[in-house]
């Protein structure tokens, strides 16, 4: 495996070249040698970089994609890059409540352990449309999916502790509220609201279970991992629009990973918990994020619309 300080180096001088729009830059050299790691959406984006740089840490790093030919793809060029043969690709679809749950059965009859958990896909802007299970695609995938995968894998989590949970959100929780009365949309649908909501329900989520694992030896963070170039905006003309005209101010991919991979690897966060993160540091987050009425209702709702009881 490749000599991960010259990486690390090499990593820095390019964010050192381009350091007003790149943010914050992972500098932690931690070693993963015998961790086993879980990427949700790991084929492409900042989710395919988390791997790759987890791979070269000397992780077991598991790709749980929808797409298993991309998945592959993927997971052959980190092989190849890092010269790590554990990473592997495993079916998971978000968006179908049974996916999710094959996709945990299996994992906990193949694997020992489980170190960390990346709650990283996600759709947006999304043509209005539901899930398998009759959700809302926005919530369904980013929140409930994650919602339910998380308890499937927490015994896992907590045998394997020290361990940690990254979800992935976005800065445009801002501009998000909980609307009970339209969660699903079913009084009036708009992508944008919808995905905000989702990413706000992100927030929430990942505080609530921060206050609910305290003492177990297993933190939640949750993170912005800064405006992207990435096939994300695919769904809106106008993401397209504004992704070419300011290109050159948005973070490519493996700068938008570097907040994932900090929350994941880094040695001081070992004991932090329910943190809101952007460039790799500690952020502020909107009011409505830290509502614990609000987090508490979403949690109920949630577990009601996936049929599991989490107390």
């Amino acid at each position: 495996m490749e000599d991960y300080n010259t990486k690390q180096q090499q990593t820095y001088k390019h964010f050192n070249n381009r350091k007003w729009f790149a943010g914050g830059v992972c500098l932690s050299t931690a070693k993963l040698d015998g961790k086993v790691a879980v990427i949700t959406g790991a084929n492409t984006g900042i989710g395919k970089e988390t791997a790759r740089d987890l791979a070269r840490r000397g992780a077991r790093v598991i790709l749980a994609c929808r797409d298993t030919a991309k998945g592959e793809a993927a997971a052959q060029e980190i092989r190849k890059e890092t010269c790590n043969e554990q990473v592997i690709v495993k079916k998971l679809d978000l968006s179908d409540t049974k996916s999710i749950r094959k996709f945990a059965d299996d994992f906990l009859k193949e694997e020992d352990s489980l170190h960390i958990l990346i709650n990283n896909a996600g759709v947006m802007m999304f043509p209005y449309s539901n899930t398998v299970d009759g959700f809302e695609m926005h919530l369904g995938v980013n929140h409930l999916g994650h919602f339910l995968l998380t308890f499937l894998l927490l015994d896992c989590l907590k045998k394997s502790a020290p361990a940690r949970i990254v979800v992935v959100s976005s800065v445009i929780h801002i501009f998000a509220r909980i609307n009970f009365q339209n969660l699903q949309s079913e009084k009036y649908y708009h992508g944008g609201l919808a995905y905000c909501q989702s990413k706000l329900a992100n927030i929430l989520f990942t505080k609530e279970l921060a206050r609910r694992l305290q003492g177990t030896g297993v933190t939640a963070n949750v993170l912005h991992p800064g405006v992207i170039q990435s096939d994300l905006t695919r769904y809106s003309s106008t993401l397209k629009c504004l992704e070419i005209l300011t290109c050159f101010m948005w973070k490519t991919t493996k700068e938008g990973a570097q907040t994932s991979i900090y929350c994941a690897v880094a040695e001081e966060l070992e004991s932090v918990s329910g943190v809101y993160f952007s460039d790799c540091k500690p952020a502020w987050v909107a009011p409505q994020s830290c509502n614990e009425d609000t987090a508490k209702k979403l949690w109920a709702v949630s577990c009601d619309l996936v049929g599991i009881k989490w107390d």
